[in-house]
């Protein structure tokens, strides 16, 4: 077992493979968490302005920082929540996530989803349907990318990328400018290999970075650490289930992000293990003909978050959504 791998990205950063995510961390969960984990060799962090837990990620910063690590030892990313995605709202947003983190720039500023808010709150309830978050179908991703990309210039973010883009997002935004983001972060495991993403991400020398990498729970389904098949795997390599899911994202040539907040598991998710071609293949097998997604927002069912009425990946539960995403 190894840690510690280190990628670059087409900015010419070195990107750790293996970070910490932090959503879906319950309150006053994250800064244990953070703190663990910079202690135990993790140097990436994923961040977001929607899981509302950045001044908790910043109070295990300064515990840190200097003592344990230097800031720029550190690659920290956020991401831009869809309530500010009108040009006037993005760099104040990031304004913000820095305060709250205590940090003066960012390593990488994602754009979170495709889709915008209303400007104002996080969520704004839909005007006529209960169980709907209301949508801004004003901005465009083009609107929004262009203020984006601007952002490096101010010194506050080093790069700047998307997340849950699909091809045809991302070739939108790049026609419209040139530019293209240095990272796409997406859903990826066994049964959500995306291959073609991953394939475009390649051809333009776009790093993936893969979250949910050990699936979630959100739908009910059976846990991705719970196959046989990726027991068995684990058995044989002396691993646990959820290294040999990292595992399988390593050997794609990912980053990846396993959320956790137990300790005996942030370090354990460090520890990267090596799937030869054959197991790597018993993994990626899982998946056939059980294609899942579990980060849906059109799916989502309203006791916890409530639906965003648009059709963002072609999925077919999306399907009867009455909105397209707006690209340019």
């Amino acid at each position: 077992m190894s840690d510690g791998k280190i990628l670059t990205l087409s900015s010419g950063q070195s990107l750790p493979q293996i970070g910490l995510g932090t959503w879906l961390s319950k309150p006053n969960e994250v800064e244990n968490a953070v703190e663990i984990a910079i202690r135990n060799g993790y140097r990436h962090l994923d961040l977001a302005m929607i899981y509302q837990n950045q001044d908790e990620v910043g109070r295990a910063l300064k515990k840190v920082i200097p003592s344990v690590v230097k800031r720029e030892e550190l690659f920290i990313t956020s991401k831009l929540w869809n309530c500010s995605h009108r040009p006037e709202y993005v760099e104040k947003e990031l304004d913000e996530t820095l305060a709250q983190l205590g940090i003066d720039y960012l390593d990488l500023y994602l754009v979170h989803w495709p889709v915008a808010f209303p400007p104002g709150a996080l969520f704004t309830p839909h005007a006529t349907k209960e169980d709907e978050i209301a949508l801004d179908l004003e901005p465009s991703l083009v609107d929004t990318w262009k203020e984006v990309i601007k952002l490096p210039k101010t010194g506050k973010v080093k790069a700047v990328g998307v997340s849950n883009f699909s091809i045809e997002h991302i070739k939108g935004i790049v026609e419209a400018t040139g530019v293209w983001p240095t990272v796409n972060q997406i859903e990826a495991h066994p049964l959500l290999p995306q291959g073609d993403l991953v394939a475009f991400a390649k051809e333009h020398n776009i790093h993936l970075t893969a979250y949910s990498p050990l699936g979630n729970n959100l739908v009910g389904k059976t846990k991705l650490v719970d196959y046989p098949e990726v027991k068995a795997v684990a058995d044989k390599l002396g691993a646990t289930p959820a290294q040999v899911l990292i595992a399988w994202g390593v050997y794609r040539g990912y980053s990846v992000i396993p959320k956790s907040v137990q300790e005996h598991r942030i370090k354990s998710n460090f520890q990267q293990v090596t799937l030869s071609k054959e197991d790597y293949e018993t993994i990626s097998a899982i998946g056939k003909n059980n294609h899942t997604r579990f980060n849906i927002p059109y799916a989502y069912n309203g006791t916890t978050d409530k639906r965003w009425d648009i059709n963002i990946f072609n999925e077919e539960v999306e399907k009867s959504a009455t909105h397209q995403v707006k690209i340019k």
